[in-house]
């Protein structure tokens, strides 16, 4: 337990000790000392504080404090009726603050629990409930605006997280405070039932037990009496004025003294109209010139100097401010800094399909664009950069472009009034509609009213949405082009991340001897051929294990692959254990193997462009026989030609996996449907 927890501890102890055990009166009269100091404190800290967040714990607090305040009445109570003295503060209120009149004490303690039952106790209830209730009615709209401002680029994830924490937590506040609240309320009343059974059996007791006149205990037990409430009343009357401050906190920007100064005093006008209806009314009324005329001259005084005040800060808002001295100097023939920013990922549109777009029409794009980030996260262990989403009136209305790093990459066209009708490969005169292709995977489709939607799946068509067109679009663009947006930035993040759990594995890694760009270069190598990263402690178990061996980046990406045989394995395994492979023949494995050239700098494949181009053909031939078997193509060969065959065919096929027999688990059925031959 460390030491600021302490205290907080040894004060619930104490209050359970108060309910239980007599205390001694000079020990009453310090704890009733820490109650009035206690009370104070939350009332500054409550009008110092810019937004109820700060004092989060004030719900418990409240809770806490009210016990202890109930714990001195029992105590006091028990020492009044039990041995007619309460300690030296009490017996001060009771006869310096009330003036030794129990009357005017009795009167003046009534007017406290006026004040504070009906007036401050009542108002901070109503606003705690209402508070509460729209918090909750409001923490939709609060999570769809922080979506939107996420999918826009305009904060990142981690303000976005704080921001739905902070959410969060007002709705809590608010929900414990319309609860808290109660505890004020029942204070209020066990403060009023206390004093009159104080004062009721305090004179009983003062005459049947201690041999007092009626008059001599009234006199006795109701001084007590009232001064034990005034001081139990007086720090409640601070922690229910708390209480209403910090329910009644909700629009404003600063603490409550800056803004009651500043709003209060913001039309310094009134203060003359104020100090001149003041005069007057010493000047025509009995009220003597003594009291209203140096409270009219320090009104009008007032206003001039906060008159002057307003007028200087009107010319320093006129004057221009740094930031527009420097937009000023951006908008300079000189200065193109601005046009240097490129975005990672934008997506355009034409104004026709804004509707995609804006919420207010329906649009669920943003939202999508969110889940398409998540999906590939976890495909592919990148985190994807924030979507730049706009319209570009240089497009035409229904179409839309996707651009990567300030590069068109990708464009579509769509018609969010039709469905996209993709063939199911028979005759497409069935259904009626305007021809094009899918725009991800270039397949023979239609444009299709609503009306034929039905019939359509009936033939086998698969129907889509426009929204889900353009998804699917957008998420195999971005799987496509992932090698180029893991940069070393990127890298030095992920390994940041994996450094928090695998501390010593990193270390072996980087910076010696891989730096963050050799890393950076088998990470996107691995991406380019759709292989995940998401497990980087095996990758980098594989860079600690041949980083010492070897800096040339394309054998590293081939023991980094062989290293992840077992998801390689599954992730292109069609069937349970079986896995169709086109495979080269020992000629093509041999030709290339000579052909490989060793220099300082690496090696690299040096063969002659006709035996390129055979392969290349043998292998388009192959292709097509599977396609019509609507099998994937995929080439098995050796590790030791893997990656100059890749090499080869990724202009023509970029699609086509190419592994090798080190990267598959021995457990698979390999099944050879073609030989690749020259």
């Amino acid at each position: 337990m460390s030491a600021r927890e302490l205290p907080v501890v040894i004060g619930v102890v104490l209050i359970i000790v108060m309910l239980v055990i007599p205390l001694p009166s000079w020990l009453l009269s310090i704890l009733i000392m820490i109650n009035i100091s206690l009370a104070l404190l939350v009332l500054l800290v409550s009008m110092n504080m810019k937004e109820p967040l700060e004092l989060s714990v004030f719900p418990s607090l409240l809770l806490v404090l009210t016990l202890f305040r109930l714990g001195l009445n029992v105590s006091t109570t028990r020492s009044i009726l039990g041995t007619g003295e309460a300690g030296g503060v009490v017996e001060t209120f009771g006869h310096f603050v009330i003036g030794g009149n129990p009357l005017v004490g009795f009167v003046v303690f009534i007017i406290l629990i006026i004040i504070q039952f009906l007036v401050i106790t009542k108002g901070a209830e109503r606003v705690s409930e209402v508070a509460a209730r729209f918090t909750l009615d409001a923490m939709p709209g609060k999570q769809m605006s922080i979506d939107a401002d996420l999918n826009a680029g305009m904060i990142s994830e981690k303000q976005a997280i704080d921001r739905r924490e902070k959410i969060q937590r007002e709705a809590d506040f608010y929900g414990a405070m319309d609860g808290a609240s109660k505890f004020v309320k029942g204070d209020a009343i066990a403060g009023i039932v206390i004093t009159l059974i104080n004062i009721l059996f305090g004179i009983i007791i003062g005459m049947l037990q201690m041999g007092m006149s009626i008059t001599e205990a009234s006199q006795t037990f109701t001084l007590l009496t009232v001064g034990d409430g005034l001081v139990s009343q007086i720090p409640a009357l601070m922690i229910s004025t708390a209480t209403g401050i910090i329910v009644t906190r909700a629009a404003s920007t600063g603490n409550l003294s800056e803004d009651i100064t500043q709003q209060l005093f913001a039309f310094p006008v009134m203060l003359y109209v104020t100090g001149g209806t003041i005069a007057a009314l010493g000047l025509i009324t009995p009220i003597n010139d003594v009291i209203t005329m140096p409270i009219a001259i320090l009104l009008g005084v007032g206003g001039y100097y906060l008159s002057r005040a307003k007028h200087q800060a009107v010319r320093e808002e006129m004057a221009p401010t740094e930031e527009e001295l420097e937009d000023n100097e951006m908008k300079s023939p000189e200065s193109v800094v601005n046009l240097l920013s490129v975005d990672p990922i934008e997506f355009e549109f034409g104004y026709a399909l804004i509707p995609l777009a804006d919420t207010n029409q329906g649009g669920d794009l943003l939202d999508r664009i969110v889940m398409i980030r998540r999906q590939l996260a976890l495909e592919l262990g990148l985190v994807i950069p924030v979507v730049r989403i706009r319209d570009n009136i240089q497009l035409q209305p229904n179409e839309y472009c996707l651009k990567i790093k300030g590069n068109e990459v990708a464009k579509g066209e769509l018609l969010l009034d039709h469905y996209l009708a993709i063939s199911p490969g028979m005759d497409d005169d069935l259904i009626e509609g305007i021809d094009t292709l899918e725009p991800a995977f270039k397949m023979p489709a239609k444009w299709i009213s609503e009306s034929v939607k039905e019939q359509a799946e009936m033939f086998g068509y698969t129907v889509v949405d426009p929204p889900s067109v353009v998804s699917t679009h957008i998420t195999e663009v971005i799987k496509s082009y992932a090698h180029e947006l893991i940069g070393r930035q990127e890298t030095k993040q992920l390994i940041d991340h994996t450094k928090e759990t695998y501390p010593i594995l990193i270390e072996e890694v980087t910076p010696n001897p891989l730096s963050v760009g050799d890393i950076q270069r088998v990470l996107a190598k691995l991406l380019k051929e759709s292989v995940s990263i998401r497990n980087l402690p095996i990758i980098f178990e594989v860079l600690a294990d041949y980083g010492k061996m070897t800096s040339d980046t394309d054998l590293l990406t081939e023991y980094v692959r062989q290293g992840l045989a077992r998801q390689i394995t599954s992730q292109y395994t069609v069937q349970e254990g079986l896995l169709r492979v086109l495979t080269l023949s020992g000629k093509v494995e041999k030709t290339m193997a000579e052909a490989v050239q060793q220099t300082e700098h690496g090696n690299y494949l040096s063969l002659d462009p006709s035996v390129s181009q055979a392969i290349v053909e043998s292998i388009a031939k192959q292709t097509e026989t599977l396609s019509f078997q609507e099998q994937s193509p995929i080439v098995l060969c050796s590790p030791a030609v893997r990656m100059y065959v890749r090499q080869i065919t990724e202009r023509y096929f970029p699609h086509m996996a190419v592994l090798s027999y080190n990267e598959l688990e021995a457990n698979v059925e390999v099944q050879s449907v073609g030989v690749v031959d020259i």
